[in-house]
């Protein structure tokens, strides 16, 4: 068996960043842009108002001061002309600042009466003007990689990118085997039961960026095994879920290797998840998970996830561990790495009462994973440990 950290590191050697594709600006949001992209203008590419009022010269704005109205500017279309001594043009927010002006007198510090306006209160020092390439300057660059968030959407159509260049999506292929499982949906035999870790797996990866399919599940057959891997064909990674222990029934080891799949390793020192197998298979990399459905989705955040984070081109893949008190003691722990369903709230951190690896139920509820180092010594009420989100 291997530690959590030197599997990670053989699972990192498995995949690589994928390429760029160009998507529409508008369909690039939660993506991961892929490439820098660089602003083609300034913003704004005037000097605009930011009120609403009367752009003068600042040097003939005081109390009391009038001026004739000579035109008016609107976001959009301009006054063509300049602003003369004892001139002012209307303005309204975001219109450009005609030439000759440098201060705008809001409307609100203004008497107007026909084309003569007199300032009645002090206006300020404020020139209310936004000057050009204020926001952002052409050439303004978006650092790459990042996950795009709506406000990165605006910022791009702002400065006119049209086509975003993002990572493309991982391609995963996740086969569930075994003759007890049936589909949701599907009436199970009294002897069967229902297939959940695909789709909670499904979830969790699609989550962070994956395009997964789910492929049809696989029976304790080498000609259906077989089958499911033939389906699998174009997958960036393939990840069966059950079949990866040793048994009369395990047959994903001996399937995928006669079709010429090379083993990277074989059970990692932790629990749930030791019996997790990983290599590469033709030009996919492939992890059997075990099937019991909370080691498999655990071992979905500790691995598959970095993966898919890893194959996006992002720098920082693996969740760091955050701190938290206990609110309830914990026992010794054994000689493997121990990751805890766990609940964190406003009184501190307590693991699940059952830590039974088949009870989704338990996972349901929690929304941490305390992790135990090997031979970790009983920790008391109040001992700060460390725990991933979920």
């Amino acid at each position: 068996m291997i530690s959590v950290e030197d599997a990670r590191t053989l699972l990192f050697d498995l995949v690589a960043p994928l390429p760029s594709e160009p998507v529409p600006l508008a369909k690039s949001a939660g993506r991961i842009l892929a490439e820098h992209v660089v602003a083609t203008r300034d913003q704004p590419p005037f000097p605009a108002s930011s009120m609403d009022g009367y752009a003068v010269k600042a040097a003939e704005v005081e109390r009391h001061a009038m001026f004739k109205v000579v035109g008016e500017a609107a976001a959009g279309n301009r006054f063509d002309g300049s602003v003369g001594p004892g001139q002012a043009v209307r303005i309204f927010t975001g219109a450009p600042v005609p030439e000759g002006a440098d201060f705008i007198v809001i409307q609100e510090d203004v008497d107007r009466r026909g084309d003569l306006i007199t300032i009645t209160d002090a206006p300020g020092p404020k020139t209310n003007i936004r000057p050009a390439g204020v926001d952002f300057a052409k050439g303004t660059t978006i650092a790459a990689p990042r996950l795009i968030r709506p406000e990165d959407v605006a910022l791009m159509a702002a400065m006119n990118i049209p086509q975003v260049p993002v990572a493309r999506k991982p391609r995963i292929a996740l086969i569930s085997t075994g003759d007890e499982l049936v589909m949701p949906g599907e009436t199970p035999g009294p002897d069967q039961i229902i297939a959940s870790n695909t789709f909670g797996l499904q979830a969790l990866l699609e989550g962070v960026g994956a395009h997964v399919r789910v492929l049809p599940i696989a029976r304790d057959t080498v000609s259906s095994l077989e089958t499911a891997f033939g389906l699998a064909e174009g997958a960036d990674l393939v990840v069966t879920i059950g079949g990866a222990s040793v048994g009369d029934y395990d047959l994903v080891s001996e399937v995928s290797e006669a079709l010429g799949m090379e083993r990277s390793f074989y059970k990692i020192r932790m629990r749930p998840g030791k019996p997790l197998m990983a290599g590469r298979m033709g030009d996919a990399a492939m992890v059997g998970l075990p099937g019991n459905p909370v080691s498999a989705m655990v071992c979905g955040y500790l691995f598959l996830i970095p993966m898919v984070r890893r194959m996006l081109g992002l720098d920082t893949v693996v969740t760091p561990f955050q701190h938290a008190v206990l609110a309830e003691a914990l026992p010794a722990n054994g000689p493997r790495e121990h990751y805890m369903r766990a609940i964190i709230d406003e009184n501190g951190i307590r693991a699940c009462a059952d830590q039974d690896s088949s009870l989704l139920s338990v996972l349901a509820e929690a929304n941490a994973l305390i992790m135990r180092p090997p031979e970790d010594p009983e920790r008391a009420v109040g001992a700060e440990i460390l725990y991933l989100p979920i």
